[in-house]
Parts: structure tokens; C-alpha cells; sequence
């Protein structure tokens, strides 16, 4: 993957990230700088980028759409279920990508979306099995592997596409 394909990447899936509460508004302006450091370029791109990180929480909300859709991303409206999918997948990428570990994947799940998202409801199963391992005949490893696979999954399911 290029690193303009990366960036474009990073920012929709912290787009994602932020519409379900994962990360903080900051975070999706500083995606937004990278992505023009790599060379994606709109006006309301620019725009993103050159917000006060301070005011992030009020700018984000009204600029994120149509910076997105300027780059050919998809906008998923704060709390719908394709959103959720698709935030899903971009955690199980964070896991891919080394910057989660298993446990964490299966906690944040667990804890972002219970068990009312089927598509990762094998992963909040998981998550509680690493709570009560000690009481199981499975191997950290075992269910490492398993959350590993799961993520493997769900980040094939639920890729970023463009519009």
C-alpha cells in the first residue's frame, strides 16, 4: 500500500473511529494533516486540517463530511450500524497493524459494542474467556490466536471502500 493509500485509510478509519466515541475529534484533524502531507488535496480538507485542536470537538462534526466525500470516502453518520461495522474493522486493523494487542481487541470490542453487533459477537465471547481463563483447559495463546483470526475476519468484512 502507498503511503497516500495509508493516509486515506488512517483518516477513514479514524472518521470511523471518532463517529462511535473510540477516539477524540484530535485525532481525526491529525489524520487530516497527514493525509495532505501525503498528498491528498480538497478544499475542505484543508480546511480539517487547519482546525485549532482546541475547537476540534465543534469543528469536527461540520467538516468531516465533506472533506470525505471530496476524497471519494465514505461518511458514516455518528451511531449507524454500518458505522459501527465499519469501526469494528478498523480496530480489528489496529490489531493487524501491531498497534493492539488480542486482549485489547477483544476488550475494546466487548466494551464499545456488547454483544448487539453480531458481526463481532465472537469477539466480546472472547473477551470474557480471557477472564475466566484460568479456569479453562485453553492457553493465552490459544486465545490469542483465535481473537488473531477473528480480526483477520472482520477486517476483510468490514474494509474501507470509496464512494
Amino acid at each position: 500500500m502507498s503511503s497516500s493509500e495509508s493516509a486515506a485509510s488512517v483518516l477513514q478509519d479514524h472518521a470511523v473511529l471518532w463517529s462511535v466515541g473510540e477516539i477524540r475529534a484530535g485525532e481525526v484533524i491529525g489524520a487530516a494533516c497527514d493525509a495532505l502531507v501525503a498528498g491528498f488535496d480538497s478544499p475542505a480538507l484543508r480546511t480539517l486540517a487547519g482546525c485549532e485542536r482546541a475547537d476540534a470537538d465543534y469543528d469536527v462534526p461540520a467538516l468531516l463530511p465533506a472533506a470525505l466525500a471530496e476524497l471519494g470516502l465514505i461518511h458514516y453518520p455518528v451511531g449507524s450500524p454500518a458505522g459501527r461495522e465499519a469501526a469494528a474493522g478498523a480496530l480489528a486493523r489496529q490489531l493487524l497493524a501491531g498497534a493492539l494487542t488480542p486482549r485489547e481487541l477483544a476488550f475494546r470490542i466487548h466494551q464499545r459494542f456488547g454483544r448487539q453487533l453480531p458481526l463481532v459477537e465472537r469477539l466480546a465471547e472472547l473477551d470474557d474467556e480471557y477472564d475466566t481463563l484460568e479456569y479453562s483447559d485453553r492457553t493465552p495463546a490459544q486465545l490469542d490466536a483465535e481473537v488473531t483470526s477473528e480480526a483477520r475476519r472482520l477486517a476483510r468484512h468490514a474494509a474501507p471502500g470509496v464512494n
